[in-house]
């Protein structure tokens, strides 16, 4: 004798959504989450009224809807944790937040009385800090390597540490970077010491810049050795090349 099919006897959705009752609001994912809930009792054989799947349904909302960020205490021992938000804000900072969080000049000008330059409001004080002639503000460090080179080096060779050749969070890989810019990489010294001099020696006339990169979240340590910046930066301005430093 054959098993009856469950399948057969599980509700529709509009069977679904009318013990469930959701909101306009919610409507759309209530629905997907119907859909799912009566996909998963296909699967398994699994059967039930449409007042149990509904119930299903709305749980699988109400976790959607829930904050998935929440409150830790940072007992790392890393003080900037990329991996819980770096560093926590000051009043003032939440204080300058909720003041830009209405409308605001974000790219107007109104001394001009015309759109203006959304970068404008933070490049100003950026430049300041560095002493630089202007400043741009972007994701992270792996967008901001990008666009220094894809400016810089375009098509020309870039010089790197072997040792600094690293993978950071989110998968962003060095030559990669490079890779993506246009430019090309030209490694040099060993995994664990790289000297100035090392750099020195492979600059060439198709050379457009020297790359030091932030070692990230690992450690060499023992039998090493690191050009410093200030040597490197030297070195560059010598050559009339760019000192890109991540």
């Amino acid at each position: 004798m054959k098993r009856a099919d469950t399948r057969r006897a599980l509700p529709s959705v509009d069977a679904v959504l009318r013990a469930g009752r959701p909101t306009a609001r919610e409507r759309v994912r209530f629905t997907r989450a119907a859909r799912e809930a009566l996909a998963r009792a296909r699967a398994s054989g699994a059967s039930g009224d449409a007042a149990i799947f509904a119930a299903e349904a709305r749980a699988s909302v109400a976790e959607r809807e829930r904050l998935t960020l929440r409150s830790v205490i940072n007992a790392t021992g890393v003080v900037l944790q990329t991996n819980l938000g770096r560093a926590p804000l000051s009043a003032r900072a939440l204080a300058a937040i909720a003041a830009a969080a209405g409308a605001v000049t974000v790219e107007y000008d109104l001394v001009a009385g015309k759109r203006g330059e959304r970068h404008g409001h933070a490049a100003r004080l950026l430049a300041d800090l560095a002493s630089a002639d202007d400043a741009v503000v972007v994701n992270n460090n792996a967008a901001a390597v990008l666009l220094a080179l894809a400016a810089l080096a375009s098509r020309r060779e870039v010089i790197v540490a072997r040792g600094e050749l690293v993978e950071i969070g989110g998968g962003f890989r060095i030559p990669d970077v490079l890779r993506r810019s246009g430019a090309k990489l030209v490694e040099v010294g060993t995994t664990n010491r790289t000297y100035a001099r090392d750099y020195a020696g492979a600059i060439t006339d198709r050379t457009a810049a020297l790359l030091r990169v932030h070692a990230s979240n690992f450690r060499i340590t023992g039998f090493v050795a690191r050009a410093e910046g200030r040597d490197l930066a030297a070195l560059a301005r010598e050559h009339n090349i760019a000192f890109i430093h991540d």
